[in-house]
């Protein structure tokens, strides 16, 4: 657990939302970035909680779903919902991936709350099976596998299978490393750092801007060091000593 969370400090990182479970996960979607940067600058993931809320809630970065959902799950507790760590396989094209590959959260045994996923759900869905879900994502749906698990549908398309069996984020460890070493992990293909906005979503993939407004695509290059490190400052609030590198070129 984490050694005396300060909730303040955390609510004015996401811009102190109303305290519902809808508004905290839309805030947190628009605030916090969905960003693999550490693994692009050298620094080593810790799935510790200290270390989770001194990166995301300190320093002011953000993380990927583990490190997201894993601090988010800590607040949602202290703020008195009950919540469930539940271990995700992600669909690419025909295939699941590893066991751990994702982690998403059961809040009050009647939510879906996932606010580590990246391009996903602007709110918590409903935890009810077979009943198509409106989002200014998309529309999702959730199914029944014959095994007992949860596949997540976003416009009919499928996303992760859950586990319903609760974990803990100590779980999450062996599979956390893998991403960041295994060299096919997509984690590594190049660094990211995205977020929701008001009127759609704003990202930084290798030197290209992209910012997405009422389903309009607009796309920017960003040549220079600096103009990089100025967009990740500017649209993100993330400040950087250096440029991200392409892992495999290191």
């Amino acid at each position: 657990m984490l050694s005396g969370m300060d909730v303040t400090a955390y609510l004015d990182r996401i811009g102190r939302p109303e305290p519902t479970l809808r508004e905290l996960h839309r805030a947190h979607l628009e605030t916090v970035p969905f960003e693999n940067l550490a693994i692009h600058l050298g620094e080593p993931i810790s799935l510790a909680p200290d270390d989770l809320f001194d990166k995301i809630v300190r320093r002011r970065r953000g993380g990927f779903c583990y490190e997201l959902n894993g601090l988010f799950a800590l607040l949602l507790e202290e703020l008195g919902h009950t919540v469930d760590r539940l271990a995700a396989r992600v669909f690419g094209g025909e295939r699941l991936g590893p066991p751990f590959d994702h982690l998403a959260l059961l809040v009050d045994g009647s939510h879906l709350v996932d606010v580590g996923f990246g391009d996903h759900g602007a709110y918590p869905l409903r935890w009810v099976t077979g009943i198509d879900q409106s989002d200014p994502g998309g529309v999702f749906t959730l199914t029944e596998t014959g095994e007992g698990d949860v596949d997540v549908l976003r416009d009919g398309e499928p996303q992760y299978r859950l586990e319903r069996r609760p974990r803990t984020l100590d779980d999450f460890t062996a599979t956390c490393w893998y991403q960041q070493t295994w060299p096919d992990s997509h984690f590594r293909k190049g660094p990211v750092c995205s977020r929701l906005t008001g009127e759609g979503r704003i990202s930084i993939s290798g030197r290209t801007l992209i910012v997405t407004t009422g389903g309009v695509r607009e796309e920017a290059a960003l040549e220079s060091d600096e103009e990089l490190l100025t967009a990740y400052r500017e649209h993100f609030g993330v400040s950087l000593g250096r440029v991200p590198e392409l892992t495999s070129a290191r």
